[in-house]
C-alpha cells in the first residue's frame, strides 16, 4: 500500500506544474525508420510549438519518437516508464526532472490521464489498446471531462473501428453513436493539431486544467 501511495505522491509532485500536455500512446517496437515513428516526431514537434508538453510511456519506439519531437522543439518532455522485467528503459529525450519510473500500471495510467488535455493513439499493441480504452471508458462514464482523442493511421485502425461499428454497436448495441464519435481516425499531422485546437476553441492553452478528480 505504501509503495502505491509513494508512486502517486512522486507523480503528483513531479507533474503538478507542467502545464497543458498531450499524452501520446504507441508501440515500443516501432523502429526509427518507420513512417509512424517519423510521423510521431512531427506531431509532437507541432504540438510543442502550439504550447503543449508531451507525455509518453518513456520507452523506445513511438514513445521515444514522442519525446524526441518535444525535445527537438524545446518543449516539455515527460516520460512515464514502467518497470517490466527484460523490457524498456528510459529513452534519452525525456527531461531529466520529468522522468518517472513506475511499478504499477494503474498508477502510471492515472498520470497519463490526469495531466493530459488530449490523447493521440499511434499504432501499438496490447499496452496501447489498454491505455486507449481506459481513456475512452473514463470519458464514456463521465469520470473525466470529455477531451479530444485521436487515432492515427487509417490503415492500422480501420479494422477495429469497423468491428466497433458493425458488431459492438449495430449488432449488439453495447455502445452508443456518441461513443463511436469519440474515435476520429486521422493520418495527417496538421489535421491532428487542428482538431485538438478546434476542440478547445481557445488561444491561450495555459488556461487548461488537469483532468481527473484527484
Amino acid at each position: 500500500m505504501f509503495k502505491v501511495i509513494s508512486e502517486f505522491v512522486d507523480g503528483f509532485e513531479t507533474l503538478n506544474r507542467i502545464g497543458p500536455c498531450v499524452s501520446i500512446f504507441g508501440s515500443a517496437r516501432t523502429k526509427p525508420d518507420h513512417e509512424y515513428y517519423k510521423l510521431t516526431v512531427d506531431v509532437a514537434k507541432r504540438l510543442t510549438k502550439e504550447g503543449y508538453g508531451i507525455i509518453s510511456g518513456g520507452g523506445p519506439g513511438i514513445m521515444e519518437a514522442a519525446n524526441k519531437g518535444a525535445y527537438e522543439a524545446g518543449g516539455i518532455s515527460v516520460g512515464l516508464n514502467i518497470n517490466v522485467p527484460n523490457e524498456q528503459s528510459d529513452n534519452p529525450y525525456i527531461d531529466n526532472d520529468k522522468s518517472l519510473d513506475f511499478r504499477y500500471f494503474f498508477v502510471r495510467k492515472v498520470m497519463f490521464v490526469k495531466y493530459a488535455q488530449a490523447f493521440v493513439a499511434m499504432p501499438g499493441g496490447f499496452g496501447t489498446l489498454d491505455e486507449l480504452f481506459e481513456v475512452l471508458t473514463l470519458i464514456q462514464t463521465k469520470t473525466i471531462k470529455k477531451v479530444p482523442v485521436v487515432l492515427v493511421g487509417t490503415d492500422y485502425w480501420a479494422g477495429i473501428i469497423e468491428w466497433i461499428k458493425e458488431t459492438v454497436f449495430a449488432e449488439f448495441g453495447n455502445v452508443s453513436p456518441e461513443d463511436i464519435r469519440l474515435l476520429p481516425v486521422m493520418d495527417d499531422a496538421e489535421q491532428i493539431i487542428q482538431y485538438i485546437h478546434n476542440f478547445y476553441h481557445i488561444d491561450h492553452i495555459e488556461e487548461l486544467k488537469p483532468n481527473y478528480g484527484l
